[in-house]
């Protein structure tokens, strides 16, 4: 069954959503603590997300980019916001589709199939997951995950963006303003420091499937992937 997390602090617009999308026969929940929306979202680990704009202490377009460093499930905005320039800040910050209040229950629950479809049906199945592999490390992009001989860690998307990136240039190196630019992730402004922390979580990451000095520093160019990995096998 497919699970649906509706985010949306008018509880009598929740509580509509609620009724509308489990008689459709989906496994519903809905978000209580706003603050703690991410460990919500990792207990549950829905299919699908709605999101409110206007929400406690964050609003929907940061809670998306959360949601994006993590995930690629569909996140459909629902909002009572009907300007222009709202949609594209929705798309622009990780969205897949917007809906404006007062809704129609039919062209939510619409909205809801096709992003479905598109995720995980009729028409994803006409294109392969995209995977990445480098000597036995395999990278699965829509999974955020790493694989390795049997062993798998999940990631957040800027340390795919990052593994992936180095391994599409092995054996070359991977210059620091690419990988900054690959990372940009609608943020205003990413500096060194950013790549600096998410190049040591990937280190991290590595080592505790087994993999160690995998990423070289090139001091004032960038990155380079060896594949020490393979010496020790």
């Amino acid at each position: 069954m497919q699970k649906i997390l509706i985010v949306e602090d008018d509880a009598k617009i929740a509580e509509h959503l609620y009724r509308e999308v489990k008689k459709y026969g989906y496994e519903v929940s809905t978000v209580k603590d706003f603050s703690a929306l991410m460990n919500e979202f990792h207990s549950i680990k829905p299919h699908l997300v709605l999101l409110d704009i206007n929400l406690p202490s964050y609003d929907g377009f940061y809670w998306c980019r959360q949601i994006r460093q993590v995930s690629t499930c569909p996140v459909i905005f629902i909002s009572a916001r009907t300007g222009e320039m709202d949609q594209v800040m929705a798309l622009e910050n990780g969205g897949d589709d917007f809906i404006t209040k007062p809704f129609s229950p039919e062209i939510v629950m619409a909205k809801i199939r096709s992003q479905l479809r598109r995720a995980y049906g009729e028409y994803a199945s006409m294109s392969k997951e995209r995977v990445v592999e480098q000597a036995g490390l395999q990278l699965y992009l829509e999974r955020l995950e790493i694989h390795y001989k049997g062993q798998k860690i999940s990631i957040t998307k800027n340390e795919a963006d990052i593994i992936e990136s180095l391994m599409e240039r092995f054996p070359r190196v991977a210059g620091r303003e690419a990988l900054l630019e690959k990372i940009w992730d609608d943020q205003t402004f990413v500096d060194e420091n950013t790549l600096n922390v998410n190049i040591t979580r990937v280190r991290k990451k590595l080592a505790e499937i087994g993999i160690k000095d995998a990423i070289e520093t090139v001091r004032g160019v960038g990155y380079r992937l060896h594949t020490t990995w393979e010496s020790v096998e």
